[in-house]
C-alpha cells in the first residue's frame, strides 16, 4: 500500500464515527473514557464481542451482519488495514460495529472487568521462535488479560492456519485445567464446526485455502 493511500485512510479514520483511536497516555493512566462504558457508545446493553488483531475486519463485520443483537469491536494497531472494515460497516449502516486502534496487550485497560462476552482471535502470528513466546496471543499472560475482561461464562475462539499455534494453545489450556468446548484441526474436512467458523473467511484465510493449508479452530473458556 502506497504512503499516500495510507495517509488518506488515516484521515478517513479520523472522521469515521465507528473508529476510536485512544491516546496511549489516557490508557496508561486509566482515564480512557469508554472503559466500563461501552454500552453507552453502542447505546444498548447487548453483549460485546471482540476480534483481536482484526486485520481488514472481515470477522468483525461478518459476525455483525449475522448477529444484530450483539456489538462487535475489532482491535488492531494498523488503522490503514481495518479502514476497509470500518468503511464497509458505515456503508451498510451496521450500528453494532466499532474499531479501536491500539495494541492488543492493552486490552484489559480498554475494557473493564466482565465487560466482554466473547473474544475472537483470527489468524494471529504464531510467533514460533521460543524468544517470541511472550508475543503469542494465547500465552498465559494474554489469557489472564482476557479472563479479566470476560464475563464468567465468556468464550474465546481461536481460528488459525498454524498447526503449531493450535497445538500450543490446546496444550496450554489442558495444562491449566481450562475448559475446551470444541476443537477441530481441519474445519473444512471434519464436520462439526460452528457455522460462523465456516461461513466467514478472511483475506488471508482464502490465501491459505488456495495453498490447501488446514484451518484449525478451538473454542474455550477461562473460568
Amino acid at each position: 500500500m502506497g504512503s499516500k493511500n495510507k495517509l488518506r485512510r488515516f484521515k478517513d479514520n479520523e472522521t469515521f464515527k465507528n473508529v476510536i483511536q485512544p491516546e496511549r497516555d489516557d490508557i496508561d493512566k486509566g482515564t480512557f473514557a469508554l472503559r466500563g462504558k461501552w454500552a453507552e457508545h453502542f447505546k444498548n446493553n447487548n453483549p460485546i464481542v471482540l476480534e483481536l488483531g482484526c486485520g481488514k475486519g472481515e470477522y468483525t463485520v461478518g459476525l455483525a451482519r449475522k448477529n444484530p443483537n450483539k456489538n462487535y469491536i475489532g482491535i488492531d494497531i494498523k488503522g490503514a488495514r481495518f479502514w476497509r472494515g470500518a468503511k464497509t460497516a458505515l456503508e451498510e449502516n451496521l450500528e453494532n460495529v466499532a474499531f479501536i486502534r491500539t495494541q492488543i496487550e492493552l486490552v484489559d485497560l480498554i475494557f473493564d472487568q466482565s465487560e466482554i462476552s466473547e473474544i475472537w482471535i483470527t489468524f494471529p502470528d504464531p510467533q514460533i521462535k521460543y524468544k517470541r513466546t511472550k508475543h503469542r496471543m494465547t500465552n498465559q499472560s494474554f489469557l489472564d488479560k482476557y479472563k479479566r475482561i470476560l464475563k464468567p461464562d465468556g468464550v474465546v475462539h481461536l481460528k488459525t492456519d498454524s498447526e503449531f499455534m493450535h497445538g500450543y494453545t490446546l496444550g496450554l489450556l489442558h495444562g491449566l485445567g481450562l475448559e475446551v468446548i470444541y476443537a477441530n484441526h481441519n474445519v473444512y474436512k471434519n464436520e462439526g464446526s460452528p457455522e460462523e467458523v465456516l461461513k466467514i473467511q478472511t483475506f488471508y484465510e482464502n490465501q491459505y485455502l488456495e495453498k490447501e493449508k488446514p484451518i484449525t479452530y478451538i473454542q474455550f473458556r477461562l473460568n
